[in-house]
């Protein structure tokens, strides 16, 4: 198996007053990584330890994806501020009363 080299354009994470944790890691490829068409690498975590409630990833084979209350939905890749701001969204559905 062949490594790319990657750099790391942001790495986060938030532990908040109620335990849960915010966790954002993104890495910047020198390639895609198949099936994804963008050149980034990227984690957003959103949940307590061993439960997650919102998670935003990609993989090779796999591609760009969600899950969301223990559902895996497909997404589509625009832009990371795009990502960004539809984790964000997530989260705080996952949050209202």
């Amino acid at each position: 198996m062949q490594y790319m080299k990657a750099t790391l354009v942001v790495r986060s994470k938030e532990v908040r007053d109620d335990g849960s944790i915010a966790e954002v890691v993104i890495w910047s490829l020198p390639e895609p990584l198949p099936p994804s068409q963008h050149s980034f690498k990227y984690r957003l975590f959103y949940g307590q330890p061993g439960e997650d409630r919102v998670r935003y990833d990609n993989e090779r084979g796999k591609g760009d994806h969600r899950h969301v209350n223990g559902q895996e939905l497909a997404y589509v890749f625009e832009s990371l501020d795009k990502l960004l701001d539809d984790f964000d969204r997530d989260v705080q559905d996952w949050r209202a009363p």
